[in-house]
C-alpha cells in the first residue's frame, strides 16, 4: 500500500514537473520570439525629407527580417535632442540617428567639419560622389572608434540663408546673431561675415528666430517649410552656400552583435531606404522653395553669379584658416574628390 502511495506521488510529481519544463520551453520560445527593438530617434518633422525616409527605413526593415526587427521612430527631438542623441547612440540607449555630419566635430571627429567649408560642396553630383568616394573609408572608421558605425549618407541638398534682413552683399551679415550648428567651420563662416555665432539645437530654431534671439539661420528649403520657419523670417537668400548632408548611424557594438539573418536584411533597408531619401529630398527641396515663395511672407532673393563670386571671395580665408586644422594636404584632396577649384586671386 505504502508502496502504491509512493508510485502515486511520483507519478503526480513527474506529471508537476514535465508541466513546469514545457512552461519554460513555451516561455523560452515566447522570449526567443521577442523582436529586436530599434528605436530610430531624429529632430525633424515626420513630414521633412529625413522624416518620410526614417517611416520608409522602419517598413523594409520590419518586411525583410519578418518581424523580427520592430522599429520606433521618433522625429522632432520627442526623444533626444541635437547635443544628447550621439551620447545616447553610444550609451545603446538609442539604436539609429541620421544626425547632421557637422555633429561629429563635437564628438571628437574634426575631419567631417571640413565638409562645412563654404562652397565646397555646392554640385548635388559631386557632393554626393564625394561621400560615396574612397576617402570616406578613413573617416568612417574614426566614427567607429568612437563606438558609432556609418551605415549610410543621406544627401539633403544645399543650404540657403534666412534673416530678417537682406542678405545680398557679404557686409549685410554684420553684427546679426545666425544660428550654427557646432562646427569650428561654420563658427569661422559666421565670424568672417561679421555674424555673431550662436549654436542652437535644431528643436529651438523656430521659437529662437521668433522672439529674436538669433536673427537669421542655414538651412534647406524643405526644413525652412516643414519647420515653418518662414513665418518668423522675413527674408530668404538662395545661396546654395553649405551642404546638409546626414550619416545613418547606429551603435557599432549593438550593430556587430546582430545575426546575420538580421543584418542583411537591415543593410538592404538601409540601402533602399537611402535611395528613397535622396530622390524624396531633391524634390521636397525644389516644391519648399516654391511653396516658400507662395506663401507671401518672405522675400526670396537670388544670388546672381558676381554676388556669389564676392561670397565666394569674402570666405576664401576661412578655408586658408582651416588649413592648420585639417591640413593642407588633406584639404586639396577634399578639393580634387569634391570638384571643388578654389578661385585665383
Amino acid at each position: 500500500m505504502r508502496n502504491k502511495h509512493l508510485a502515486v506521488v511520483a507519478a503526480a510529481a513527474f506529471a508537476v514537473t514535465g508541466l513546469a519544463l514545457t512552461g519554460f520551453a513555451v516561455m523560452g520560445t515566447a522570449v526567443a520570439q521577442q523582436p529586436i527593438v530599434v528605436k530610430f530617434s531624429h529632430v525633424v518633422s515626420p513630414d521633412a525629407p529625413k522624416g518620410k525616409a526614417a517611416v520608409v527605413f522602419k517598413e523594409l526593415a520590419e518586411k525583410y527580417t519578418n518581424g523580427k526587427v520592430k522599429v520606433e521612430v521618433y522625429p522632432n527631438s520627442s526623444l533626444y535632442k541635437d547635443k544628447e542623441e550621439l551620447e545616447a547612440l553610444q550609451l545603446g540607449s538609442v539604436q539609429i540617428l541620421a544626425p547632421s555630419i557637422s555633429k561629429f566635430g563635437p564628438l571628437g571627429v574634426k575631419e567631417f567639419d571640413v565638409f562645412d567649408l563654404p562652397f565646397l560642396m555646392s554640385d548635388d553630383a559631386r557632393a554626393r560622389q564625394m561621400m560615396a568616394s574612397p576617402m570616406m573609408a578613413d573617416l568612417n572608421k574614426k566614427l567607429e572608434a568612437k563606438g558609432v558605425e556609418p551605415l549610410a549618407y543621406w544627401d539633403n541638398g544645399a543650404h540657403v540663408y534666412t534673416a530678417n534682413k537682406l542678405l545680398i552683399r557679404p557686409e549685410d551679415f554684420r553684427g546679426l546673431k545666425m544660428r550654427i550648428q557646432g562646427s569650428r567651420v561654420l563658427d569661422a563662416v559666421a565670424r568672417e561675415l561679421g555674424a555673431i555665432p550662436q549654436i542652437i539645437a535644431f528643436g529651438e530654431l523656430y521659437q529662437t528666430l521668433q522672439t529674436g534671439v538669433a536673427d537669421g539661420e542655414d538651412n534647406v528649403p524643405s526644413n525652412i517649410w516643414t519647420q515653418k520657419l518662414y513665418d518668423v523670417q522675413k527674408y530668404l537668400t538662395v545661396s546654395y552656400h553649405g551642404r546638409l548632408t546626414y550619416a545613418l548611424v547606429t551603435n557599432k557594438k549593438f550593430w556587430d552583435t546582430l545575426p546575420a539573418d538580421v543584418k542583411a536584411p537591415l543593410a538592404r533597408a538601409v540601402k533602399e531606404s537611402t535611395d528613397f531619401f535622396n530622390d524624396t529630398a531633391e524634390k521636397d527641396n525644389a516644391d519648399a522653395l516654391e511653396k516658400i515663395k507662395a506663401s507671401g511672407k518672405v522675400q526670396v532673393h537670388i544670388l546672381t553669379e558676381e554676388e556669389k563670386k564676392a561670397w565666394v571671395a569674402k570666405l576664401m580665408p576661412v578655408h586658408k584658416e582651416m588649413q592648420s586644422r585639417f591640413g593642407k594636404d588633406f584639404i586639396e584632396k577634399i578639393y580634387k574628390a569634391s570638384g571643388f577649384t578654389p578661385p585665383q586671386s
